[in-house]
């Protein structure tokens, strides 16, 4: 184990623990009985989130008890006064996994004060409770490794090959979504997925998709933020909508390549000018 200055273990040990520990909960209500605790409109958390998001932090508690914890169901601080910030969510894609369906995952992520408040994520980890994967990053170094493989995995390679490219339609508020999927030229460049599930944004990082698009506000996201450092130390494009800088603009496109990206960006342009 690596000897840190907060412990004897890395934060990135603790964080690849808390995640599992989320993902061991998900994956053993996966297909059971779903009780539901509503939240706003439509939306719901499963027992599974809140049990799962208990797990995660009774982890981060035992290995970090000074550090801040952001819970996607059971809340926390979110100004910036805290040096560590740990962000969790539990279960993202809970209308898949109540459904009995996925694609679902865990994230978890540390982010650390500095002078102009949090910046990128120091370590943060992606899990997917059904295929086993474990995505995660420590900033500079990136690694997947699969259910019952040894070893810490491969280093995350992004590809464009695919074309495939998930879009986020979620949110009352969201334009760019649905108008690019509604677009034909985009459908001819791309093979459109609508994304359900801030898991489809770590695919980017390991190569299984080309890109991913949403129109939502992704800055200190607990649904985002681990997604996008993976993209980030995987070598991914990483912008807003408009090309500038994701924490500061608006929505979110992650592109495995410039020329993805580029495109991408252009698209996203033409269908808001319409």
């Amino acid at each position: 184990m690596t000897r840190t200055a907060t412990g004897t273990i890395s934060d990135l040990d603790v964080a690849l623990a808390a995640a599992r520990a989320g993902a061991q909960v998900v994956r053993a209500a996966f297909g059971g009985p779903v009780t539901r605790h509503a939240k706003e409109g439509t939306d719901f958390a499963t027992q599974a989130d809140l049990d799962a998001e208990r797990a995660i932090r009774a982890v981060l508690a035992a290995a970090r008890p000074d550090d801040v914890v952001v819970g996607e169901e059971l809340g926390g601080p979110r100004d910036g006064l805290a040096p560590r910030r740990w962000l969790v969510d539990p279960l993202c894609g809970t209308l898949n996994f109540a459904a009995g369906t996925g694609p679902f995952g865990v994230n978890v992520a540390l982010q650390v004060a500095r002078a102009a408040g949090f910046g990128d994520s120091a370590v943060a980890v992606v899990v997917d409770p059904v295929s086993g994967d474990v995505l995660w990053t420590d900033g500079a170094r990136t690694g997947r490794s699969r259910a019952g493989a040894g070893g810490a995995g491969q280093p995350l390679v992004p590809d464009a090959a695919s074309r495939l490219v998930d879009v986020d339609v979620d949110g009352a508020t969201n334009v760019v979504g649905p108008r690019l999927v509604a677009d034909p030229v985009f459908r001819e460049q791309v093979a459109v997925r609508v994304s359900s599930t801030s898991l489809a944004l770590a695919w980017v990082a390991a190569g299984q998709r080309s890109a991913y698009v949403t129109d939502r506000d992704v800055a200190g996201s607990v649904h985002f933020t681990p997604g996008i450092a993976l993209c980030r130390a995987a070598g991914c494009v990483v912008t807003d909508l408009t090309g500038g800088p994701v924490d500061t603009g608006r929505g979110l496109v992650a592109a495995a390549d410039a020329a993805t990206s580029r495109l991408l960006l252009r698209r996203v342009r033409d269908v808001l000018s319409d």
